[in-house]
């Protein structure tokens, strides 16, 4: 039996917009130590981070770079640039959207772009794919805060994008739980990491 064409073409421009959709794709389940704030920009000023070993709720004693410096597991000292961090905390517990921009939903590479613009200076393409061909690639062990991440999930295209920050945690707008802070160790993300470096 034959299929219309007119049914073939609709069939294959909705496989299509399905796969385009996947620039920030991340299949990981939540788990019960994971806060997640619904559609509900973080008002609070609680730090939001899935980092074994740390709450999913990391409430601000009111020194901004010394809670991060402790969901970091840094000294307070590592931590110079007061800027990201404020841009960060603004921005946590932000809800993901599809090609979103703004606090009211945004995507892990629109998230990146507009972190790199604000606080580095530097113009970054919209798609995670693309911003991966922008980089000084570097090994792991060379990362420093303001490094970018990259991930594959699901396929061998780069779809996932973060900000490395220290010791391992990134962040980024993750689908299923908006702007928080992981960690590049956790296996979920780790077996996924495909590159890494320096905006160029």
């Amino acid at each position: 039996m034959r299929v219309p064409i007119k049914n073939t073409i609709f069939i294959l421009l909705a496989f299509l917009s399905i796969g385009s959709l996947s620039s920030c794709l991340s299949r990981r389940k939540a788990t019960s130590h994971v806060l997640t704030r619904g559609n509900q920009p973080n008002k609070r000023g609680d730090i939001l981070t899935d980092v074994s070993g740390t709450s999913g709720s990391y409430t601000s004693s009111g020194n901004l770079l010394a809670d991060y410096a402790g969901v970091l597991g840094v000294d307070r000292k590592a931590l110079k640039n007061e800027k990201l961090y404020k841009l960060i905390n603004d921005w946590m517990g932000t809800p993901y959207a599809y090609g979103g921009t703004t606090r009211r939903g945004v995507d892990c590479s629109g998230f990146a772009a507009m972190l790199m613009s604000e606080i580095y200076g530097k113009d970054l393409p919209r798609s995670s794919e693309e911003q991966a061909g922008m980089i000084k690639r570097k090994y792991e062990r060379q990362l420093k805060e303001g490094d970018l991440v990259f991930f594959s999930f699901g396929g061998s295209r780069i779809n996932h994008v973060g900000i490395y920050l220290h010791n391992s945690r990134f962040v980024h707008a993750s689908t299923s739980k908006g702007v928080i802070i992981s960690n590049l160790k956790d296996s979920w993300y780790y077996k996924s990491f495909k590159r890494a470096g320096e905006v160029r």
